[in-house]
């Protein structure tokens, strides 16, 4: 896309090194202490697994196919560590059901016996809440992965909750459609884990998030009833929408098995904007201009900061397309008409840099440079692994002040920190503060935590934007939610999973401090 004429000052010469990227989860990095040694917890109530217990999963799940319950210390270990290698969990068995049926009569055993349960998708989460915390049966949903239909009339996907979302996408793109979920984990997720933790991801600003796209869900609960809230329709106004009971519940009141899902029809013209600025407040501003100069057309606004451009840089070997600014924004139009859509960038991207807020940019509808553009942009939590070990969080902040607790944790932990970088959704306010460090100290950790969270709540915001609370923020949880809203939580809990068997230890806060579910 040629718009040299228009704008002498954005650079357009720049090309990208194509190159491979380290998967989630995989690296040389060393395995964390047990949860149980590294936090305060106390293993609940709950039976321990026997050779009876697996010779019954064995029963359910095939017989003599171990391939689908797995036992050697070799295989479960992996579905033992979280993504970030930030907690780890000596689970015994991981069972791997192909069928809402085989989920059901695990889960009726499971809640008999009062094992407890784990919910496993692809395991990208970052808050601890897909692995086990103690010996939980790990339930991966990893071969419940059928695409049953997509309807590219009514834009409508019907799926098994362990797709992969990259395959969705893939999917759903070849009818003419895009998936309303966009996340740089993307070639590892599973759709149900993206649904069960409401994920937002990179398109919220234009496709909201995951409670207004999911049409229904097909969802097990502890006890092993199947609950079938699946719809085909956007309109479905009959009753309570128990739907939403499900989405973004981290696995902790049912099992999501099947869901249905809305996709917009994919557009037509898609441009990408990467450019530099000096200052948080021009980057602001920028957002504002975007706003009102792009409207409908406007799918993504990301804010990156130069620490968090130079270690995904430096880790992934890719090249930046500009040269080196403070910050740099991430700016994606997706419409119908390709001279609409480029008039509308040319002036937006004139008026921002004659009012001197962009210093410098690249603009590109060509599919490849744009995929290597949001390289830049999807590998930078990766990439800051590569230090040792991340404190990674998620947070909700007025954008006035959406970057001072960056500058404050910075000054906060001074030289024991390797990088302190924040980038994220600034089209929704959304927050991703990082803090890198050689390995986990608890000196690191009681200087940020509960600072970051104290901070967040002082501003009114929220401590998780879209990574759901899991394991690691379950005793912050109050910092965003009241004790009614709380005890109301509770109830729930306690009517779909009455012996607290699945995912325990996840979301909600200890009553107390000696409590373990």
């Amino acid at each position: 896309m040629l718009l040299r004429s228009a704008l002498q000052r954005v650079n357009f010469q720049r090309t990208f090194t194509r190159t491979t990227v380290r998967a989630f989860g995989n690296g040389p990095r060393e395995v964390p202490a047990l949860t149980s040694d590294r936090y305060p917890v106390q293993r609940g109530s709950f039976a321990e697994l026997t050779d009876d217990d697996v010779a019954v999963f064995r029963g359910i799940l095939g017989g003599p196919d171990t391939s689908r319950v797995l036992t050697a210390a070799d295989e479960v270990q992996n579905y033992n560590i979280d993504y970030l290698r930030s907690v780890r969990g000596f689970g015994r068995v991981v069972l791997k059901p192909k069928t809402t049926a085989e989920v059901a009569d695990v889960m009726r055993y499971c809640n008999e016996r009062r094992l407890a349960v784990c919910p496993q998708g692809g395991n990208t989460g970052l808050v601890g809440g897909s692995v086990p915390v103690f010996d939980e049966v790990v339930l991966s949903l990893q071969l419940m992965d059928t695409i049953e239909r997509i309807d590219e009339y009514a834009g409508i996907v019907v799926c098994q909750a362990g797709c992969v979302l990259a395959n969705l996408e893939e999917q759903v793109g070849a009818r003419g459609l895009v998936m309303p979920l966009d996340l740089g984990a993307k070639g590892s997720c599973h759709i149900g884990g993206n649904v069960s933790t409401n994920a937002g991801g990179l398109r919220l600003v234009r496709y909201g998030n995951l409670h207004g796209s999911v049409l229904g869900v097909e969802a097990v609960t502890a006890e092993g009833r199947v609950l079938d809230l699946m719809s085909n329709f956007k309109k479905d106004n009959t009753g309570y929408h128990l739907k939403h009971l499900f989405i973004g519940s981290e696995g902790t009141l049912g099992i999501i098995t099947r869901l249905s899902m809305f996709c917009p029809t994919a557009s037509r013209s898609v441009n990408v904007a990467f450019l530099g600025l000096n200052s948080y407040d021009d980057v602001k501003r920028t957002f504002l201009a975007a706003k009102r100069g792009l409207g409908e057309v406007l799918s993504s606004c990301e804010m990156i900061d130069a620490p968090s451009l130079d270690s995904c840089t430096r880790f992934h070997g890719l090249q930046s397309p500009i040269e080196k600014y403070p910050f740099y924004m991430l700016i994606e139009t997706s419409g119908s008409d390709a001279g609409h859509d480029e008039e509308k960038l040319t002036r937006f991207l004139e008026q921002t840099m004659e009012q001197g807020l962009v210093q410098d940019g690249t603009v590109t509808n060509d599919s490849t440079k744009m995929k290597n553009i949001w390289m830049l942009r999807e590998q930078i939590a990766d990439s800051l692994l590569s230090d040792g070990y991340c404190f990674k969080y998620d947070i909700s902040l007025p954008l006035d002040q959406f970057y001072d607790i960056v500058l404050a944790v910075r000054e906060r932990v001074g030289d024991l920190a390797i990088n302190v970088t924040g980038y994220g959704h600034i089209g929704d306010s959304n927050l991703h503060l990082n803090v890198s460090c050689a390995r986990f100290t608890p000196e690191i950790y009681g200087l940020l935590e509960p600072f970051v969270y104290e901070y967040t709540s002082r501003l009114r915001g929220s401590v998780s934007a879209e990574h759901g609370i899991g394991f690691l923020k379950r005793k912050y949880l109050h910092y965003s939610k009241q004790s009614e809203p709380l005890r109301l939580m509770r109830q729930m809990k306690q009517l779909l999973d009455p012996n607290g068997i699945l995912n325990p230890y996840k979301v909600l806060p200890p009553e107390s401090p000696d409590q373990s579910r």
